[in-house]
């Protein structure tokens, strides 16, 4: 009987699959793969029951042997379980291939649903690195690995589950302001959609925008499409090939819509595109905006030229098609006219246009190193409005009506210098002979450390003994040709540490230097704490804390007032400045400087920790600052031989030192009585005696264990024209005081101002009137800098410039004002871009170029405020990485016809520190040639602005550097 009735197949048990359990599956099964599932169960069924009779008809005609029915029956129960099993079979491959491809999907969507959900896009920003948008409702958690979010069965049927209640159950999901409007990510599908997703995202902004956003869209797509799918295209296309029916149906990848957008540095995983292509495709961009924007179509096709060719017009380059408010010239002359008067308003009423492109730098902390885009909604104003009645500020000044001489005329060395340069033709600019330069890293003995004049060896060998004596190997020696290599960074360099925090620590990996903490960790200078170099705050002669001292200094001597009549002090040999970072409590700015010499990077620790310090030495010339500068000099146990030479140093302190001013020496002659100790006591006697200094006081701290002298500089010339013998001499008529830059020390005296309009005779204000009051000796019968008398020209110039601070600065270009300590404005006029800055808490290094029309650094002194001549075809006397910002107004055009425009550019890039920046105000043309070079360096170039004869350039430093060495120097 069982040969004649095989066994009855057993009951597989597949019923119709309701929606519950489509649901409650880990992936969404279309109402196709559904009917086909449950299709096969119910042939399987009608086969049982077929079964079943045929057994029963087998059974009833046994007795009557009719075995032809039953051989029949067995073979039609057969085929009826072959053909319900091959249909079971092939409804589970279905469902398998359809499940493997929503996973894949799956895993690209992360954890979209409950969370929040988090899409990537990719896109360019610059030409030489990638970056991401990250749009998203409310934070999130990264998206699992992709094993694991194949593992999580419920929480990946949850987020199914809900998606497909949005796509199939309620066709106005997209209407929704609450919804999430999708991007479709798999190609151009759909373009209609794509697009209408680019402009809810993107409402705000305008027509302008929404094509170049769906652009930069399509490009982000293709490459999450190629990065995350390349690696099973292969299984894709089998899945493909056994059911085109489920590759028909699959339903699209989609992006929720941005509530907040956030860009964060691309670690890896795309290779960077060539620069050929990628500039091709920025080409491509712009002209397709040009001619989708039909309002402003002439505007933007002359931008997209202008981007093309940038020694050109140098319009306003867009790097970023999403999630960045624009401001559009009429958006710009709304600002303008809350501002500004009618009259200004419709003056500027036709050009001003301003976007910002960015992307962040990178390095340690590159996340919460950068304010998100959401947070600068401000659109860029910069300064136009403030410069309709102020045509000539940042201008090139008055020429003819100079009434002050140039530093370059009174320096020698300068004249020489430039008769030579006059002779060639090669002061042109050089940018590489219009192709990007070769970047190659400084191959030096200083290494990371590397300050070109100071560190020049080949001219400190070809010095003399008695060269040494006067410690010239400790000056300046800068090498006949600018260097135009970049000095790499020291391993495990991190961003610094933020003020007030940095002044009593930095990162060890930042400044990896610990002879000083050996010598002079006993004095409290600097110790080594884990990763840190901490500052305790002490010194030579304050071991117990710089407070105390500057507090025993002010009772010594009751006319000191810090912080009224006392504002600006120079610290001689510095150490590690914390003097002068203590100093800012008693609002006092501080210049402070020390040698390059063996207790290495005392300077450079010193601006690590946000204190205003340079690299120089009293050795042969004299210091680059103007006479009569410096409300008191401090010496600390400097150890400079101030009686060698007939007293050749001190009477450059004399040079320096305001009349009425006060010089503090605290040093063992002042109070040991050791042999050494008494014949230098002797000797200083005998000298500021001379000298007409008047010996205030000598007082002693009994705390610290030391004592200070206080003298004071006479304010007339009776003593002088007194003295029996003439030593040290007067100094002649024809030597300009404030002749500096180059200048050999000269031992005499210069006489002490007595007129009343004679700059040195009277006190300035007390601090902080001095900053805004015009200093009592500028002359209103002379042109000043813009062509106005004087006193006006300092006027306007501080009201420009606390305007373009105000409107830009501070809000329009997203700098993160909590980052920035070291400020320094490359070619400083009145001093006014730091006066305007004076609230916030930096610091600004104001510089005047040598060759400028009118020496101006004796007014930035007056007003209270640091600053120092500088000739910008040389480098500047500072470690690298030293400044979180430069300045430069108008300082590129002016400099390039006198010295190569690229090691200057270069110069930048050794100053500013990783993450700092720049911000170029200059004519157009050369603000183009200046982002070329920037672009080239791998700066990233947040905003780009033109509006008539003015160019605005903000650009961010990256951690990049080459990988090859240069030619051993």
């Amino acid at each position: 009987m069982s040969a004649l009735h095989p066994a009855r197949p057993r009951r597989v048990g597949i019923t119709p699959l309701s929606p519950s359990f489509v649901h409650g599956a880990n992936t969404k099964l279309k109402p196709a793969h559904v009917v086909q599932i449950n299709a096969a169960g119910t042939y399987l069924r009608a086969c049982e029951i077929r079964d079943r009779s045929m057994a029963g008809a087998g059974r009833s005609s046994r007795g009557a042997g009719k075995r032809g029915v039953a051989s029949s029956s067995s073979a039609a129960a057969s085929a009826c379980v072959y053909y319900a099993t091959t249909g079971v079979l092939v409804a589970l491959c279905v469902a398998g291939a359809y499940l493997l491809t929503s996973a894949s999907s799956a895993s690209l969507a992360g954890s979209d649903g409950d969370g929040g959900g988090t899409v990537t896009a990719y896109r360019h920003t610059t030409r030489s690195s990638f970056a991401y948008e990250v749009a998203r409702e409310k934070k999130a958690a990264p998206a699992p690995p992709r094993e694991v979010e194949l593992l999580d069965d419920a929480a990946q049927g949850r987020a199914a589950a809900e998606e497909e209640e949005h796509s199939a159950g309620n066709d106005d999901a997209l209407d929704d302001p609450r919804g999430k409007p999708d991007l479709e990510v798999h190609g151009a599908d759909d373009v209609e959609e794509t697009k209408g997703a680019a402009a809810a995202m993107d409402a705000q902004r305008g027509d302008e925008r929404e094509h170049a956003a769906a652009g930069e869209e399509d490009d982000g797509k293709d490459a999450v499409a190629t990065g995350e799918h390349g690696g099973e295209e292969k299984e894709h296309e089998t899945v493909r090939e056994q059911s085109h029916e489920v590759q028909e149906h699959e339903p699209h990848l989609q992006m929720p819509q941005a509530g907040a957008v956030e860009e964060k540095s691309l670690d890896g995983g795309i290779e960077e595109e060539s620069n050929a292509g990628q500039r091709q495709r920025e080409e491509e961009e712009l002209e397709q905006s040009a001619r989708d924007d039909q309002g402003d179509g002439a505007s933007l096709r002359r931008e997209a030229q202008e981007e093309a060719h940038l020694g050109e017009g140098y319009g306003m380059v867009d790097h970023m098609a999403e999630a960045e408010h624009h401001a559009t010239g009429e958006e710009l002359l709304e600002q303008q006219h809350q501002a500004e008067d009618e009259s200004i308003s419709n003056q500027l009423q036709s050009e001003p246009e301003a976007h910002t492109s960015e992307s962040d730098a990178g390095g340690e902390g590159s996340g919460e190193d950068k304010p998100e885009l959401s947070e600068r909604k401000e659109d860029v104003v910069d300064s136009l409005p403030g410069e309709e009645d102020l045509p000539e500020v940042s201008a090139t000044g008055t020429g003819d009506q100079s009434t002050w001489a140039t530093q370059a005329d009174h320096s020698q060395q300068e004249k020489g210098r430039r008769e030579e340069e006059a002779g060639t033709d090669d002061n042109t600019a050089d940018t590489g002979g219009g192709q990007e330069p070769e970047w190659r890293l400084c191959n030096v003995k200083a290494g990371a450390d590397y300050i070109p004049c100071l560190d020049n060896q080949k001219a400190i060998k070809k010095l003399r003994p008695e060269n040494y004596r006067r410690y010239e190997h400790r000056e300046r020696h800068c090498p006949d040709e600018a260097p135009r290599c970049l000095v790499p960074l020291p391993a495990g360099y991190r961003r610094p540490v933020e003020w007030p925090k940095s002044r009593d620590r930095i990162w060890y990996s930042n400044v990896p230097h610990t002879k000083l903490v050996e010598v002079k960790g006993h004095q409290n200078w600097v110790k080594v704490s884990g990763q840190y170099l901490t500052f305790p705050g002490g010194g030579t002669q304050f071991i117990h804390g710089a407070l105390h001292y500057i507090d025993f200094l002010q009772q010594s001597a009751r006319g000191i007032a810090w912080g009224k009549r006392t504002r600006v002090v120079l610290d001689v040999g510095c150490g590690v400045a914390s003097f002068g970072g203590y100093l800012f409590e008693r609002d006092v700015v501080t210049m402070s400087f020390a040698p390059k010499d063996e207790h290495e990077a005392q300077v450079q620790m010193a601006l690590e920790r946000g204190i205003p310090a340079i690299s120089a030495v009293m050795g042969s010339k004299r210091l680059p600052f103007p006479s009569k500068a410096f409300d008191l000099v401090h010496c600390a146990r400097c150890r400079v031989p101030w009686h060698a030479d007939g007293g050749a140093l001190l009477l450059e302190l004399n040079r320096v030192l305001r009349p009425g001013g006060f010089f503090v020496w605290s040093a063992t002659p002042v109070y040991q009585k050791l042999t050494e100790d008494a014949q230098i006591w002797k000797a200083m006697t005998a000298l500021t005696k001379s000298m007409c200094w008047e010996l205030v006081t000598i007082k002693k701290d009994r705390l610290n264990g030391i004592g200070a002298a206080f003298y004071r500089k006479p304010t007339s010339n009776e003593c002088y024209e007194a003295r029996p013998r003439q030593q040290p001499p007067m100094c002649s008529d024809d030597d300009d005081d404030d002749a500096a830059w180059y200048i050999r020390l000269n031992s005499c005296m210069h006489r002490v101002p007595t007129g009343p309009s004679e700059r040195g005779t009277a006190w300035p204000p007390e601090w902080p009137r001095r900053v805004r009051t015009p200093p009592y000796w500028l002359n209103a019968s002379q042109a000043g800098v813009y062509g106005k008398p004087e006193p006006e020209d300092f006027a306007l110039d501080y009201k420009h410039w606390r305007r373009v601070v105000d409107k830009s600065y501070l809000n329009g270009l997203g700098i993160d004002w909590s980052r920035v300590r070291n400020v320094m404005d490359m070619r400083a006029t009145y001093g006014g871009f730091a006066a305007a800055l004076r609230d916030q808490n930096i610091w600004v290094m104001n510089v005047v170029n040598v060759d400028a029309a009118e020496d101006t650094l004796p007014i930035i002194f007056e007003r209270g405020l640091l600053g120092i001549y500088h000739d910008w075809c040389e480098s500047f006397s500072t470690y690298p990485r030293t400044y979180d910002l430069l300045h430069a107004d108008h300082l590129f055009s002016k400099i390039k016809d006198r010295c190569a425009l690229l090691p200057v550019v270069v110069e930048v890039d050794r100053i500013v520190r990783p993450a700092g920046s720049v911000i170029v105000r200059d004519e157009p043309g050369t603000v183009g040639e200046v982002e070329k070079l920037l672009r080239s360096l791998h700066w990233d170039v947040r905003l780009t602005f033109s509006h008539n004869d003015q160019g605005v350039l903000y650009a961010e430093k990256s951690d990049w550097r080459p990988e090859m060495l240069a030619d051993p120097s």
